[in-house]
């Protein structure tokens, strides 16, 4: 398991996009970049889900409706 955090994953994103301009990536290294940037897409999408996942609406009755509840469970389009 990679030990590394997000914020060092993405400094070793760039660092690597950086070297690709430069000089270019051996296999091994875009493999590395391929791995991590998927790994960092996955990230982006669950945090996304989980503050979708948390909006609440008040109704015009008062009552209040989790979104999260109603539709988080359910596949998007994207997904589908």
């Amino acid at each position: 398991m990679d030990e590394r955090t997000m914020e060092q994953k993405i400094a070793r994103i760039n660092a690597l996009y950086h070297k690709s301009q430069a000089e270019g990536l051996t296999a091994e290294e875009k493999a590395e970049q391929a791995a991590l940037r998927q790994e960092y897409v996955a990230n982006v999408r669950a945090n996304l889900r989980g503050q979708l996942d948390s909006i609440t609406i008040q109704k015009e009755d008062g009552t209040l409706e989790n979104l999260g509840e109603k539709y988080g469970g359910k596949p998007s389009h994207a997904e589908q």
